[in-house]
């Protein structure tokens, strides 16, 4: 069994990355020749402000008094400058965002798992190719361009991390610190001759970070004074570099300004996601050369550089302010700089001469290239012109970078589809072989005989598909997700006499109640996954579990235990139709209604193990939490006090519930008060009351369960003594189930599996929770720290996701050890149902629509996939939750029992 488990995680280790083989490999090649504008450029220099956070409309939309919040922007606007709301592309965070205006291309989703810090793959910027390049900002984000740049060329001026602090009294001087150090080092540049001579050269670029408006926005919201009164001290600081810069150059007109942002901000103070008030952006640019164009192109184009070999934006023509052939020249070498790429990404996969189609061919391309040549050099390029032909080669060159990009896509999708198949085949075999001894018999000489021709058959198809990817020299990950399904297939055709047997044993099976299971597990999948789009069938499925006890009879034999049953499905099914962001902290809820509806769900249930310390603490957690938002509020910090308590209650809560009693009811009150208090610490609204709701179903699910059993055992005498009234309040997690009474799977167990998953996925999304991780919203963390850091705060928002896991995975335990089935059992028909509906999702990823919509089918996939990898890790977590115990003894010596 263990061998087996080890399989399937790698089984499903493999199917989870094969999508980023499938679906999200890299975009960037390398190996480009960089292209330039052969003509002299209108600018010797550009700067460029980032002001991190700021939405289109916070800046250009008036105050109430009807004047603008940034005098000197809306002057440039009027005056002499040229703007427009630029888009950004989930997910809005500050590097992705970063790197698609100073690479000009949407970087690799891989990037994520590195906190959006590192470069997961190396690639060309503006700044690589610039002469010099000066930046001051965050430690966040200057780095990783500097990092990639090649040569000693890429000077950067960082505050300390410490400074990017949610609670300080004013964020905004992370923005004056930005303006102070560029005014000094213009003025210690003056006494330095070396400096001096470098800042005078051609192709220089001045990057100025400025975080203070998106640190303000998290802390107070976008509509709050502390935000709005930040971008007029942006606004005059951009005044005075400007003022500055062009004194120091004398006013020679030779320098471009770009401002503009990464990515904007929900009401809320959040972004991540793809509303428009996290991708509409400002754009303003103003100066030598310049109208307004794609931002990474516009200022290679304006000081004369090569493009980003990367780069997959277009130039404008009508947009760069200079002569028609400046323009030919520039869309000229944007067209080659695209075609290049394509190029590379074209010999990298064409290996045959029989693969067909080509989207461009060779002699296609150098038609263009001719002709455009050839009309630039004759004087008669003119807008038209450059459309006709350099804008049509840069859409045949996007057409087949894209064509070739996802060239292998059918062929490895076959092949993972085909393993899933086999996969999820093999598992209902090994559950009819080893749960319902079907095709348990010895091996004879014949069996064995068939078993080795069999597998000199499939080791001959995995020889050659072996020497098919061998020709090709495919990567060896292809090696993988082709020999895995022959693997598969392999060990589902030696459990022949098992479907031999099953197939014998048909007109024994109660066929109709069969069928009548078949129709409603497949139901139950497919509310599932519609669920995942629609959060409301999350309601319908509550509603239609509460009628459970009615349609099964329960409700007659145990009248209480089903009306707890029904009233907790009714009252979970209130949150999937709760808003999942854009709410407003409410920590009345949080504290109040929190307090009352815990405290009486444990006074009605009457189990109060430790109950006065378990009161306390949920109380002081209440407490701490109203206080630190309240102390934020008045820009006093973060109390020391709230945080050390809120550290030790974050520790403590996996210590506490292994000093607890190991009884079943005992212990699961001890691990959900230790999980609750944290959940409370991490909360900001409604989403408290959701732990205690949930837990009151698991409560009612598990005395349900018993009332089946007593049910069952009705008719059998052995397992109604051992289930009699009384049982699960003496049963003990520690003790190993009774072997004698492990018996056999029923088709009931499939509905106890299927709620389980049910359950995961109701814990998952009930609240919504997984989108305030991808709006990434602070405030949850305030209890434990307020200095920006992605690491620390991911994993307090992931453990706030992961509570509720726990508790439903506890019960899940519990179940197992009542029904007196052994935990393998239920879980094989869990992962059964699992992969069922992430083969659904397989098919579901896209990767064309909206960034959005991509961002959300692999979302899907990956939740479901990492749910059947987790379930299979934490079940180790709960039962040494629910099953192990400290014990204290008087020498001060702990041991484990």
């Amino acid at each position: 069994m263990m061998i087996f488990f080890i399989v399937g995680l790698i089984v499903h280790v493999v199917f989870f990355l094969s999508i980023f083989d499938i679906y999200f490999t890299s975009p960037l090649v390398h190996g480009m020749t960089p292209q330039r504008v052969p003509l002299a450029p209108p600018a010797k220099r550009l700067v460029l402000f980032v002001a991190d956070g700021l939405r289109a409309d916070s800046l250009f939309k008036p105050d109430d008094n009807g004047t603008g919040r940034a005098p000197y922007l809306r002057g440039v606007i009027a005056e002499r400058g040229t703007w427009g709301v630029s888009h950004t592309r989930v997910p809005t965070e500050s590097r992705p965002g970063h790197v698609a205006l100073i690479a000009g291309f949407y970087e690799d989703v891989s990037a994520v798992a590195k906190g959006w810090k590192e470069n997961p793959v190396e690639f060309d910027s503006v700044f690589n190719e610039s002469r010099h390049t000066w930046c001051w900002g965050s430690p966040d984000i200057l780095p990783m361009f500097a990092k990639g740049a090649t040569g000693d060329h890429v000077y950067t001026y960082t505050y300390p991390s410490e400074r990017e602090d949610f609670a300080s009294t004013d964020a905004s001087r992370l923005d004056t610190w930005v303006f102070d150090e560029v005014k000094d080092f213009l003025n210690v540049a003056k006494s330095n001759e070396t400096l001096l001579n470098m800042l005078h050269e051609e192709q220089n670029v001045f990057f100025l970070h400025l975080l203070g408006i998106d640190t303000n926005g998290h802390a107070h919201r976008p509509m709050s004074k502390e935000y709005l009164e930040n971008i007029g001290l942006v606004d005059s600081g951009v005044a005075e570099i400007v003022s500055v810069m062009d004194d120091f150059y004398g006013h020679d007109g030779k320098t471009a300004y770009i401002f503009t942002s990464d990515h904007g901000m929900t009401n809320w103070g959040s972004h991540g996601a793809g509303h428009p008030s996290e991708t509409l952006t400002p754009l303003i640019a103003w100066g030598a050369g310049v109208q307004t164009a794609d931002i990474a192109p516009l200022m290679a184009s304006l000081i004369g550089i090569p493009f980003p070999v990367n780069s997959v934006g277009v130039l404008p023509l009508n947009y760069l302010n200079n002569s028609q052939h400046f323009k030919a020249e520039s869309i000229y070498a944007n067209a080659i700089q695209i075609l290049e790429q394509f190029r590379v990404r074209y010999n990298q996969v064409v290996r045959f001469s029989f693969i067909t189609p080509r989207p461009l061919t060779d002699s296609k391309q150098m038609d263009f290239v001719r002709n455009a040549r050839n009309l630039i050099q004759k004087g008669q390029f003119d807008e038209a012109v450059s459309i006709r032909y350099c804008k049509d080669l840069i859409d045949q060159a996007m057409e087949g970078l894209s064509y070739y990009h996802t060239y292998d896509r059918l062929f490895l999708g076959s092949s993972v589809v085909l393993g899933f198949i086999g996969w999820t085949s093999y598992v209902v075999l090994f559950i009819l072989k080893t749960h319902w001894f079907i095709g348990k018999k010895k091996n004879n000489r014949g069996q064995n005989k068939c078993h080795f021709l069999l597998g000199q058959i499939f080791l001959c198809i995995g020889l050659l598909v072996a020497l098919f990817l061998m020709v090709q020299s495919s990567p060896w990950t292809y090696y993988i997700y082709c020999l895995l399904p022959v693997a598969v297939w392999f060990s589902v055709m030696r459990e022949f006499e098992t479907l031999a047997s099953l197939v014998r044993s048909v007109p024994s099976l109660p066929l109709s109640k069969c069928f009548g299971y078949f129709l409603l597990v497949t139901f139950g999948i497919e509310l599932l996954v519609v669920s995942f789009f629609y959060r409301a069938m999350l309601t319908l499925g509550l509603v239609v579990l509460g009628l459970w006890p009615v349609l099964s009879g329960l409700y007659i034999k145990a009248k209480v235990r089903s009306l707890s049953w029904m009233l907790s499905c009714l009252f979970l099914a209130v949150f999937p139709l709760l808003p999942v962001v854009g709410r407003e902290p409410d920590l009345f809820i949080c504290q109040v209604i929190f307090d009352t509806l815990f405290l009486s769900f444990f006074t009605l249930l009457g189990h109060f193990y430790h109950k006065h310390f378990g009161m306390m603490q949920v109380v002081l957690c209440a407490y701490i939490l109203t206080s630190t938002h309240s102390s934020l509020q008045l820009k006093q910090g973060l109390p020391l006090f709230n945080q050390l308590v809120s550290w030790l209650t974050l520790v403590s809560s996996f210590l506490i519930p292994l000093l607890s009693s190991t009884r079943l009811f005992h212990r699961l009150l001890s691990i959900l008060m230790s999980l609750v208090c944290v959940y409370l610490l991490l909360s900001t609204g409604y989403e408290a009351l959701f732990p205690p709701v949930l837990s009151w179903l698991m409560f009612a699910w598990i005395n349900i369960e018993q009332e089946t059993m007593n049910t069952q055992g009705s008719s059998n005498r052995t397992e109604h003594i051992a289930l009699c009234k009384g049982y699960l309040s003496s049963t003990d997690f520690a003790e190993n189930i009774d072997i004698a009474k492990i018996r056999q799977l029923r088709l009931d167990d499939i509905r106890r599996s299927y709620f389980f998953v049910f359950f995961i996925i109701i814990a998952f999304f009930g609240c919504g929770n997984i989108a305030s991780i991808n709006s990434f919203d602070p405030a949850s963390v305030y209890c434990f720290l307020t200095v920006f850091n992605p690491f620390i705060m991911g994993g307090l928002l992931m453990w706030k996701v992961l509570i509720p896991f726990v508790i439903v995975m506890c019960t899940f335990e519990s179940i197992q050890v009542s029904t007196q089935l052994s935990s393998r059992s239920l879980f094989l028909v869990v992962l059964v149902i699992s992969d069922l509906m992430a083969l659904h999702f397989f098919f579901l990823v896209k990767d064309h629509g909206s960034w959005l919509d991509i961002g959300t089918s692999i979302s899907h996939y990956v939740i479901v996939m990492s749910m059947t990898i987790f379930l299979m890790l934490l079940s180790v977590m709960t039962h040494i939750l629910t099953s192990k115990r400290i014990l204290i003894g008087w020498k001060r010596k702990m041991h484990f029992r």
